[in-house]
């Protein structure tokens, strides 16, 4: 059994579970689910996605150069190298948003401005995301940015192939071709997983005590994602409910 398997996996069980269990995520794989309702969905979260993915480079990085001032030279320059592979990555997501929305333009009567989607004020969910993440490069314990996106990556590593396999199903292969940043953020995570893993590993090797305190890190970045997510679902329902009520 290997230390994260002991120290950490059983402190962020629970968070885990609700990937199966949310409403969001029975939504979201249902092959019952409205077809126009997916599609409103990937847009916002495609947008949304924006404001939660442009700082990620920035975090990474700082985490690293966290580590390194507090001596953990070999984690900390992991994670700077780490850090430029994700730059500029919410560039996709704002085109995958606007790729998104000139197609549903064209068979709706509602027109959407992904900019202006993009430009949303944030919900409480997104700001969270957003803290725990600031919380952890201040803190004594920096490399507990390895454990959110170790916990974040999982959703992808775990659920979006799956996610994506129900929008070919329900949608069609030219939606899914549009999601250029949820396509490889499924296929590239599986390696950025395992580097969150040794780097966990590592640290659990040297201070077994902080299992509990990572774990709290991971469990909180993971129920901000989820519960934007939902956030998302309810922004899209929403959307659709006002259009049907105005026709």
């Amino acid at each position: 059994m290997s230390l994260i398997d002991s120290l950490y996996l059983p402190h962020v069980q629970s968070t885990r579970a609700r990937l199966e269990t949310e409403a969001v995520m029975r939504a979201l794989l249902s092959p019952d689910i409205s077809p126009t309702l997916l599609e409103r969905f990937l847009i916002e979260w495609s947008a949304r996605g924006a404001y939660m993915t442009e700082p990620v480079d920035g975090w990474i990085r700082g985490a690293g150069e966290r580590c390194i001032a507090l001596g953990h030279v070999k984690a900390g320059q992991a994670l700077i190298t780490h850090a430029r592979h994700e730059a500029g990555h919410h560039l996709m997501t704002i085109e995958d948003a606007r790729g998104l929305a000139r197609r549903w333009n064209t068979r709706h009567a509602e027109q959407l401005d992904a900019d202006a989607l993009v430009a949303q004020p944030p919900t409480e969910a997104m700001r969270q995301y957003r803290q725990v993440h600031d919380e952890v490069i201040s803190g004594d314990l920096p490399l507990g940015q390895a454990a959110i996106e170790y916990e974040v990556g999982y959703l992808a590593v775990a659920l979006v192939p799956r996610i994506l396999d129900n929008v070919k199903k329900v949608l069609g292969q030219e939606t899914l071709d549009r999601l250029t940043f949820l396509t490889e953020h499924a296929e590239v995570d599986v390696g950025h997983t395992a580097l969150n893993e040794r780097m966990l590993e590592e640290v659990l090797r040297s201070s077994p005590e902080v299992g509990p305190r990572l774990a709290a890190y991971g469990s909180r970045g993971l129920d901000c994602y989820l519960r934007f997510l939902g956030d998302c679902l309810s922004a899209s329902q929403e959307s659709l409910h006002a259009l049907s009520a105005a026709a």
